[in-house]
């Protein structure tokens, strides 16, 4: 198949989100919808492979065109993909087309309000909460909810009329303790009103009363050895773990709503707008603003986003007559019949969060493509960045970042990493043994390697780094001036230091850290270069620390090289066991020259051990 570069583009940036995916044809009509629970993935696999089935090869050849929305989890996407299937009827889809609904939970109106499943979430006065895409979810969370309150279930026409009537007669589920008798009017409209209270906070999403309740049951009936019945609440409680992720298809009083959600950079904005039908996302589409300048506000970006939106999708503003438009900006002009509102909880702050985290990903893309178009501008904005942050006078292309590294004062070595243009330059690496330094002093043994480093590229005629990274605090930046000053190097290069604790970043005669965005691109390159000098130093450390461990008895015999060592290792297995064997014996592996030096040489060792026995077996019988 022949793809075109806008495709292919596309294919390239798509994100490892969950989300839901629209292909359009050559005429700009979407031919199919799908969910994926890695958009990544899923929509890569239509065009990396040839296909067995041929509805699916001639779906493939049609694709001119993708877009996508992303959400937050794979039971979202796919009631987002039931929404959009009915809305459009797309040509390939096979599934969700018979117009089937997910299950609803209804509250109804009424004296004594009942709670059960509809798929018709139609009827004026009673409240609805879901959809559920699994009937199964919503008929644990009503059979849950029936074993903690008393409700009833039949369909009686119960009101005061009735009840003063005595129309009705009380059935069997009062008599087995499941409904209080409110066809009877025993127990009080008051009180029944506080379980629907209840019942609505459950529905509404705070699930942990019910859930804590199923807790309970459950280790009481694995404490009565009753395992079985235990095991059948298990399986409850994983499934109203499901309810605590609401769905992006909310409360269907969202009706007729538009969402816009702006992000904004320095020098581009993007406004995700979503139009609501129905509880459902039926419509999704980005706008990007490039700012000629910085005058532009929040509030006159929205208000040209909303105008755009409204003559772009006239004819949808034909069919449904919008009023209501949530945003996370308020706009600066007034539109005739519309109210601007800001949610800050519940169904609507989470659809604008939606809004807002689609323009992110549209923000991401974009300068992802920018970055595949030009693999330079990324390098660029990144050093810009970090040169703003740290308040530099040039772009830090080439830094360089120190950490030292020792046990108790043994072994101590340094090292010293490179970074040109943001990445490592691993040749440029360098490991220093501390030579002039006694103990644990990190202070000072900063001092020597930046002395040293800086001296022989001086020495060398190398050019310096713009920036130079000590992995510490306060002291370690003093020491590391401190150093270039003795060579005639102070100002010649900037310093900073980033501590471990808060990744805080310490700037030479400043007490008061700066404390960088944690996704700033600043911190994520020096927490890069202070990993990656930790990760060499502590490399370079075990080592040089093996090598001090790593010592035998051997090694201090004249004559006797590394090949007569593993010789004799091979034959007699263990020092102990060339210790004990006769020179005759060792003469006969290594020659009689050799083993007669051995002899001599491992005798004294062994009187020394043997006298610090015999004191040891003295001191015992003198205890």
């Amino acid at each position: 198949m022949t793809m075109n570069e806008g495709l292919k583009l596309k294919l390239s940036l798509l994100p490892d989100e969950p989300g839901v995916y629209r292909y359009r044809n050559r005429e700009g009509t979407i031919i199919y919808v799908g969910k994926a629970k890695n958009l990544k993935r899923r929509v890569n696999s239509y065009f990396n492979r040839e296909h067995e089935s041929l509805r699916t090869t001639m779906l493939v050849r049609n694709i001119a065109d993708l877009e996508y929305t992303v959400v937050n989890t794979e039971e979202e996407a796919l009631d987002l993909e039931n929404a959009l299937i009915k809305e459009y009827q797309p040509r390939y889809n096979v599934l969700l087309k018979d117009d089937k609904s997910y299950p609803w939970i209804c509250i109804s109106g009424g004296l004594y309000p009942r709670v059960y499943i509809t798929r018709e979430a139609r009827v004026k006065g009673d409240r609805f909460y879901g959809p559920y895409p699994r009937t199964e979810v919503a008929r644990v969370l009503i059979d849950t909810i029936r074993q903690i309150y008393p409700l009833r279930t039949c369909r009686l026409n119960v009101s005061r009329e009735t009840i003063e009537a005595d129309k009705h007669r009380l059935c069997l589920q009062y008599h087995i303790h499941r409904c209080e008798g409110c066809c009877k009017g025993l127990v009080s409209a008051e009180r029944y009103g506080e379980y629907i209270s209840e019942i609505r906070q459950i529905l509404n999403g705070d699930t942990h009363q019910l859930m804590d309740y199923l807790m309970r049951q459950m280790q009481q009936l694995a404490s009565e050895l009753r395992f079985e019945e235990a095991e059948v609440i298990k399986r409850r409680y994983k499934l109203l773990e499901h309810v605590r992720r609401r769905s992006v298809i909310v409360n269907p009083s969202i009706h007729n709503i538009d969402v816009f959600g702006l992000l904004r950079d320095d020098d581009a904005a993007w406004v995700n707008f979503m139009h609501m039908r129905g509880g459902a996302v039926v419509q999704s589409y980005t706008l990007e603003y490039r700012l000629s300048t910085h005058d532009e506000t929040d509030a006159e970006i929205m208000s040209m986003a909303i105008a755009e939106v409204h003559k772009r999708f006239a004819e949808t503003y034909r069919n449904d007559r919008v009023t209501e438009v949530m945003v996370n900006v308020e706009p600066d002009v007034e539109f005739a019949g519309l109210t601007f509102t800001i949610p800050q909880r519940g169904d609507k702050k989470k659809l604008l969060d939606i809004a807002v985290k689609n323009a992110t990903q549209k923000r991401i893309d974009r300068l992802r493509m920018m970055e595949k178009l030009n693999p330079e501008q990324r390098t660029t904005r990144t050093l810009t960045t970090m040169q703003r942050d740290l308040r530099l006078s040039v772009l830090p292309r080439h830094v360089e970042c120190f950490d030292n590294s020792n046990i108790s004062g043994s072994s101590a070595v340094a090292s010293c990493v490179v970074f040109r243009n943001a990445k490592p330059s691993k040749k440029e690496y360098r490991h220093f043994n501390i030579k002039t330094v006694e103990g644990s002093d990190d202070f000072a043994s900063m001092r020597e390697v930046i002395n040293r480093r800086y001296s022989r590229l001086v020495q060398e005629g190398q050019e310096l780094p713009q920036l130079l990274i000590v992995d510490g605090g306060k002291g370690q930046v003093t020491a590391a001036i401190e150093a270039l000053a003795a060579i005639g190097l102070q100002g010649q290069m900037a310093v900073v230091g980033i501590a471990k604790r808060l990744n805080e970043v310490y700037f030479p005669g400043d007490s008061v850290p700066l404390y960088i965005d944690k996704n700033s691109e600043t911190l994520h390159v020096i927490q890069r270069l202070r990993d990656e000098a930790h990760r060499f130093a502590i490399t370079f450390h075990r080592k040089q620390r093996s090598k001090g461990q790593v010592h035998s008895a051997l090694d201090d015999v004249p004559g006797i090289g590394p090949k007569t060592r593993t010789l004799l290792l091979k034959h007699f297995k263990s020092l102990k066991r060339i210790r004990e064997a006769g020179q005759n014996e060792l003469a006969e592996v290594i020659g009689p020259a050799r083993a007669q030096a051995l002899v001599e040489a491992l005798q004294p060792m062994a009187d020394a051990a043997q006298i610090t026995h015999d004191d040891e077996s003295e001191i015992q019988d003198k205890i």
